[in-house]
């Protein structure tokens, strides 16, 4: 009889999808101890390499019959991002489908699949699915998955809140809004979260659309603004694996990237600056940077008009474009509830400069 991954077992199970051990399970553990993160400080990798990149949007044909099909129900969430689909599973889709998916992403930067089966097909068939839209990252810090160190792994609960550690505990409030991993000389496109265990109240993550900061700027502005270079650093995420004990796979990296950039499919122009990773304006005065950094992280963050709350629920996954959004977490439940997810990040282009 085939295991369910959903299975609960003892720690020295084997795991779900027949390799190795399961990841250590307790009375009233997680839901899926298989993806309980796994930290290993003697894991490297290579440094990363350029690689071709062709967004798998660019094949998609712009009616998506193959993803809109006449039993789906879409509703967008927000004029600007945010659309949310049922009646369809991400597993079914052919590859014309998945191309279809990569488009709509675009168009709408952030799509919020209910009911789906994706948290139970094992981790190959979920590597497979994330895989269609580009080679995926293996973050440099993160726990990972045993084996699986495609998969970033997001959790806390009572005994386990490296998140909250990292974002500070002498904050005002958690959030901590960024781009994936936009230090990379590639940084993600489409973008793949699954929940597998979550809160019945709070645990939302806050999403905006960076295409719609940037056309709120005046023409004048978005001028100024284009051929600007930012620096993307890794340094403090890395600084902070190493302090705590952490693995640092690969050595921080520290990268260039247009503070307005051009989506390769769409054509669309965003902003591309982030709090968390962005670091200075290149070419500018140390009170120059901080000035022009600050007034942009303004505009975006405050932006409730351009803003959206992603709620999850059993079967929710998200699919966001990493290159036209923003987001964070919110830590707005008690310590003593387990939030645990799934992130699969494809890569993408070197980012394209308005």
């Amino acid at each position: 009889m085939t295991v369910s991954v959903s299975d609960k077992r003892d720690a020295h199970d084997e795991d779900p999808n027949g390799k190795g051990k399961a990841a250590v399970k307790q009375t009233n553990g997680p839901s899926y101890p298989f993806y309980y993160p796994y930290f290993d400080a003697e894991e490297k990798f290579p440094p990363k390499e350029i690689f071709e990149f062709t967004d798998p949007g660019s094949r998609a044909d712009p009616v998506k019959p193959h993803l809109l099909t006449a039993n789906v129900i879409t509703k967008d969430i927000s004029p600007y991002i945010g659309t949310e689909i049922t009646g369809i599973q991400i597993s079914g889709l052919s590859k014309e489908g998945l191309d279809e998916l990569a488009l709509y992403t675009a168009e709408r930067k952030l799509l919020i699949f209910r009911d789906q089966d994706f948290k139970d097909l094992g981790a190959e068939r979920q590597i497979e699915i994330a895989k269609h839209f580009g080679p995926l990252d293996r973050h440099f810090t993160a726990g990972n998955v045993k084996g699986y160190p495609e998969f970033v792994v997001v959790y806390r609960e009572a005994d386990n809140d490296r998140f909250r550690g990292f974002v500070g505990s002498n904050k005002i409030n958690g959030t901590k809004w960024h781009s994936d991993v936009s230090y990379e000389k590639q940084p993600p496109g489409t973008t793949f979260f699954f929940i597998l265990d979550q809160p019945e109240t709070g645990g939302d993550t806050l999403y905006f659309s960076q295409a719609e900061a940037y056309r709120r700027l005046s023409p004048e502005f978005q001028k100024r603004l284009e051929g600007l270079r930012a620096v993307h650093s890794s340094v403090e995420y890395g600084e902070f694996s190493r302090k705590h004990g952490g693995p640092l796979r690969r050595e921080a990296v520290e990268t260039e990237h247009p503070v307005v950039r051009v989506h390769p499919v769409t054509g669309e122009k965003a902003l591309y600056v982030n709090p968390a990773f962005t670091t200075r304006i290149v070419g500018y005065k140390d009170e120059e940077s901080e000035y022009l950094l600050k007034f942009l992280f303004d505009h975006m963050l405050k932006g409730a008009d351009f803003h959206i709350r992603a709620s999850y629920r059993p079967g929710t996954v998200v699919v966001w474009d990493n290159r036209l959004t923003a987001h964070s977490a919110t830590g707005d439940f008690d310590n003593s509830i387990r939030r645990h997810a799934v992130r699969l990040t494809p890569l993408a282009e070197v980012p394209i400069p308005a």
